[in-house]
């Protein structure tokens, strides 16, 4: 059984974590206020913390002060014990290295990394990268998401950057869900946590002690409750639960994912908006049917 299903001072990077959406003003300029705004009330509505500047944050479309500025705002939005953990992909590890060191800086308390997100480097790269980035001296989850970078962290690499000292956990995105049993049998002190909206039960039940998540950015009471269920074994409430919301879940795990809770977040009242390209507005049909399966979660009344 889990000790704890919230972020805790030893071990931010628990709980939680919702990767936020990053919100823009009509001439496409980020809208610093309402993304402050959202990091509050994610707090104020049991996250347990944020994770700015990944995928769903649109990171790869954001100039240099861009991303710093995300970073130092969600700091100071963030209430005390709330974890900011800042994702610091680039396309290599010196520029990875000075995002981990202004992370450091602005008072994050750990950084998420993924290996190098261009170049598909073999097991050597892979080690020099996550060795140069954790000289800043944070805690780094590594994040392994091989359709997007054409690496994969299978579990025997995940164990040797765990026994080096080089990550805490891993963020596992692959959404096979018997990784997470290979993982834990070669480094045991390795924390996973749930990658993708749609295996938040499964991961939860096998142990996973965090969840870096896309939907509670429109709905995070909720959420909270079923990751709060799962890691608790308590499937009675899990399951149903789980049933319930996976018709929008898995919208976190399809390429549309950034317009999806973007547009679901609108339909729940929050500040959701359009995207940078290269996202373009989304098919009507689509439109359609994220529109309805948010439409049904909400008029379950959960929120």
């Amino acid at each position: 059984m889990p000790e704890t299903t919230t972020s805790s001072v030893d071990k931010p990077w628990h709980g939680v974590l919702v990767a936020t959406t990053l919100p823009f003003n009509e001439d496409l300029s980020v809208d610093y206020d309402a993304y402050a705004e959202h990091v509050a009330w994610l707090a104020g509505n049991g996250c347990h913390g944020v994770s700015p500047n990944g995928s769903l944050g649109e990171y790869q479309t954001l100039g240099d002060d861009e991303r710093a500025k995300v970073v130092t705002t969600a700091i100071a939005a963030a209430p005390a014990g709330f974890t900011v953990m800042p994702g610091v992909a680039a396309y290599g590890a010196l520029q990875a290295r000075r995002w981990a060191e202004q992370a450091a800086e602005a008072g994050a308390q750990a950084v998420m990394l993924l290996p190098p997100n261009t170049y598909r480097g073999g097991r050597d790269s892979i080690l020099d990268h996550y060795r140069t980035v954790a000289a800043v001296g944070l805690p780094i989850v590594a994040y392994n998401n091989p359709i997007d970078t054409r690496i994969d962290l299978t579990p025997d690499i995940l164990a040797e950057l765990h026994a080096e000292g080089l990550i805490v956990g891993v963020k596992e995105f692959t959404g096979d869900v018997r990784r997470f049993y290979e993982i834990k049998e070669l480094a045991p002190e390795l924390d996973v946590l749930v990658g993708s909206d749609d295996v938040v039960l499964e991961l939860g039940i096998a142990g996973a002690v965090g969840w870096v998540a896309g939907y509670p950015n429109a709905i995070p009471q909720v959420t909270v409750e079923l990751y709060n269920a799962a890691v608790n074994r308590d499937l009675d409430k899990a399951l149903p639960l789980y049933r319930e919301l996976h018709k929008l879940l898995r919208w976190d795990s399809k390429t549309e994912f950034v317009h999806a809770i973007k547009l679901s977040m609108d339909l729940a009242g929050r500040p959701g908006g359009g995207c940078r390209p290269p996202r373009v507005p989304l098919a009507p049909e689509l439109v359609a049917k994220i529109t309805a399966d948010t439409r049904e979660v909400l008029a379950k009344g959960y929120r």
